[in-house]
């Protein structure tokens, strides 16, 4: 059973729903703008942090879940909100995203103690959850002609590299000319103009409506979600494996999930269609996603830190060596659709992966000092090779989805860009601090005490290194500086296998685009066929 989709606007514009002409790109306009506001969140915060410390004086364990609150509960909220969404309404979802975010925002922008501020963010985290899996299965059923819908995902993941990049220049600019509060306030005039417009140019759809939504299971999906992503949060930290907290949550979080999956099998009508995940496509596609994310995320972190603290580049300085990366990963998004009409899914998704461990291994260049070069090249091969990975699997699992499984589908794909993120933070800090660590263990001149403490981090070793000062402090300065480049090189390497494993699995995808013939929809749903407007659809993909 497909799915049904309805005008979003006033009765004298009914039949503007699902392919209506020129209206579904501007239905992608709001899309992307909502999915920019939840991307520029993700990140702006990061630099304010030392503002909100000064401000607020929050504890160790208060400022870890300010800024951790927020993508801990969009993760976890995922799936039942992108389900929702296909019981009562995409559109319905999305909106009361908009306001919640808005709301949540204005909280954030005038909180006056710490205990507020989490409160806000986890309130962000829940209309971000409502937000993201909306925006891609609108989409999904906006666009049913497959050749469009590239061209729209393309976009779509083009805003949202742009997003990840623009948060923390955009809060740096910010914090330079206002107060730290300014980086949530500049959400709510966003949200009041995405309101009505959403209302007014939005289509709702919603899918199968058979037997009653699955409360208990949502609930289970949320809880499990948040003991995963939690315990993998605290490896990626540095906690300890064995640690009770850790352990608890991962295990807690497992048995839920594992719940969750045992119930969604027995129910005649499940909450997400697992049978999904019998398609090699689909499959295939999630993992691909997972593998992507678990390969780059903490890479990026790490190279953030060897371009400040080895390097020795401001703030600022380092988001601009970081922004060739960006261009690439937007060039790639906006070229993706013909690459994929040209080449199809499995080329281009492990064409993708080859060319990213490619950039890696260029990137095991870098040591104690800068090579301009060679980290250009290293980045922009690196941008367009991880945005042409996800791009490729994002399409493929979305086409791949029934219509009436938008939602669910879309939630799925997220989900797994979260853990995929959560678990590279905690593998590659992991490998990162066992190869640097040893490093540290001998050092001329310096106490035992003082090396166990400057094998904690680099910055804590400069730290270190600047209270002992003198040629002991020279000495452990030069030898964490090493051994932080060493650890970087293994970091590269081992990041290059897997995403050479994320290669082969993309070996499972299908070969070409298959681009039948979009379904018309049903007459007594009052939609229009789809056609094609100012020429952009399969004949000028061809």
């Amino acid at each position: 059973m497909s799915g049904t989709t309805t005008a979003a606007a006033p009765q004298g514009r009914r039949g503007s729903g699902a392919g209506a002409g020129a209206n579904r790109w501007l239905v992608l306009v709001v899309l992307c703008v909502s999915l920019l506001l939840v991307a520029v969140d993700a990140t702006v915060l990061h630099v304010a942090v030392p503002a909100v410390t000064e401000d607020l004086k929050p504890g160790a364990i208060e400022l870890l879940w300010i800024v951790d609150i927020y993508p801990l509960v969009c993760a976890s909220l995922l799936i039942l909100f992108g389900t929702l969404g296909d019981r009562v309404g995409r559109r319905r979802v999305l909106l009361l995203g908009y306001a919640l975010f808005g709301v949540a925002s204005a909280v954030a922008a005038v909180a006056d103690n710490a205990q507020v501020l989490i409160a806000a963010r986890a309130l962000l985290g829940v209309g971000g959850a409502m937000i993201m899996p909306a925006t891609l299965s609108i989409l999904r059923q906006v666009f049913p002609d497959r050749r469009e819908r590239a061209v729209a995902i393309g976009i779509w993941s083009a805003v949202a590299a742009v997003g990840a990049a623009v948060g923390p220049l955009l809060g740096g600019f910010l914090l330079e000319h206002f107060w730290w509060g300014s980086v949530f306030f500049i959400n709510i005039p966003l949200m009041l103009v995405s309101l009505p417009v959403g209302r007014w140019l939005l289509p709702e759809s919603t899918g199968e409506r058979d037997g009653p939504w699955d409360v208990a299971g949502a609930l289970m999906a949320a809880g499990g979600l948040f003991g995963v992503v939690l315990g993998v949060k605290r490896l990626g930290g540095g906690e300890s494996p064995l640690g009770a907290t850790t352990l608890l949550s991962l295990a807690v979080g497992a048995a839920l999930l594992t719940g969750f999956v045992r119930r969604q099998r027995r129910r005649k009508h499940p909450l997400v269609d697992l049978s999904m995940f019998r398609r090699p496509a689909f499959s295939t596609s999630v993992g691909c996603i997972v593998l992507a994310m678990l390969a780059l995320v903490g890479l990026e972190l790490i190279a953030a830190q060897y371009l400040q603290l080895v390097l020795g580049l401001s703030p600022l300085e380092t988001g601009l060596r970081l922004l060739p990366l960006t261009i690439a990963a937007m060039a790639a998004g906006l070229a993706g659709s013909k690459l994929l009409h040209r080449f199809g899914p499995r080329t281009m998704v492990c064409t993708g992966f080859c060319l990213t461990a490619a950039a890696v291994v260029v990137l095991t260049g870098m040591g104690g000092h800068a090579n301009d070069t060679l980290l250009l090249t290293g980045f922009v091969l690196l941008g367009f090779g991880l945005e042409t990975t996800l791009f490729g699997a994002y399409e493929s699992m979305l086409s791949e989805a029934p219509p009436a499984q938008a939602g669910g589908a879309a939630a799925i794909g997220e989900t797994s860009y979260q853990l995929g993120a959560g678990i590279g933070i905690a593998l590659l800090g992991t490998v990162m601090n066992a190869a640097y660590t040893p490093g540290l263990s001998s050092v001329p001149g310096v106490p035992a005490a003082d090396s166990a403490a400057a094998a904690n981090s680099l910055g804590e070793a400069y730290e270190v290194a600047a209270r002992l000062g003198g040629g002991a402090g020279e000495a452990l300065r030069a030898a964490a500086r090493d051994s932080f480049v060493h650890g970087l090189h293994v970091t590269l390497l081992v990041s290059a296998g897997l995403l050479l494993l994320g290669a082969l699995a993309a070996l499972r995808l299908p070969r070409a685009m298959e681009c039948g013939t979009p379904p018309a929809p049903r007459a007594e749903q009052g939609i229009p066929a789809p056609r094609d407007p100012a020429g952009v659809g399969a004949d000028s993909l061809r």
